[in-house]
């Protein structure tokens, strides 16, 4: 699991809080770290913040998906998840979104699903050593949403409204597949 924000508060709360749940985490401050460490640490998923210094997430995102050595690995942005966010981020590839602030409870459930997804995707095109997958490595699905206040975060943008699939506003956890299959169509943040 690789874990990139510039805001070291709120990448250390990341990592503690998937560390608490017996996931092996490794940080970043900024998308151009990130290209460095990601072939050395060979991740299973990366969470992206938007905003970051030297190199932003989107732009990261989009760099991950054009090398064939990390094209399959599952990208999410935790962001404030603005309507520009959301809309980039698809076109590059991103598969999911958790709107900053987020309740940890979310950001796991999230994690869990994309490194589900991502085994199967990855055992499916031979990327994982005599992997095995218990999915079937073509379904996303959708996480709820946390309910701010009491969450980690503190976005970069405005709490504006994303409309879209469900018209859902505000600080809902999206996730999207890459490919035209979805179990459950998830709305935007």
């Amino acid at each position: 699991m690789l874990v990139v924000d510039d805001n070291k508060v709120i990448r250390q709360l990341i990592r503690v809080n998937l560390e608490m749940e017996g996931l092996e985490v490794v940080t970043a401050a900024d998308g151009a770290e990130c290209l460095d460490v990601v072939h050395e640490v060979r991740p299973d998923v990366v969470t992206l913040d938007v905003v970051m210094p030297r190199l932003d997430g989107l732009r990261t995102a989009a760099r991950l998906r054009a090398d064939p050595r990390t094209h399959h690995l599952p990208v999410a942005i935790v962001s404030a998840c603005t309507q520009h966010e959301v809309e980039s981020g698809l076109d590059v590839g991103v598969d999911a979104f958790l709107a900053k602030p987020f309740e940890p409870a979310d950001l796991v459930r999230l994690v869990r699903r994309l490194l589900e997804y991502g085994r199967g995707a990855a055992a499916a095109a031979g990327h994982v050593p005599g992997g095995s997958s218990s999915g079937s490595g073509s379904v996303r699905s959708g996480a709820t949403g946390g309910s701010g206040g009491s969450g980690v975060g503190g976005g970069e943008g405005a709490e504006g409204e994303v409309e879209g699939d469900g018209g859902l506003s505000g600080d809902a956890a999206v996730s999207r597949a890459r490919d035209a299959s979805l179990a459950e169509p998830a709305p935007p943040c």
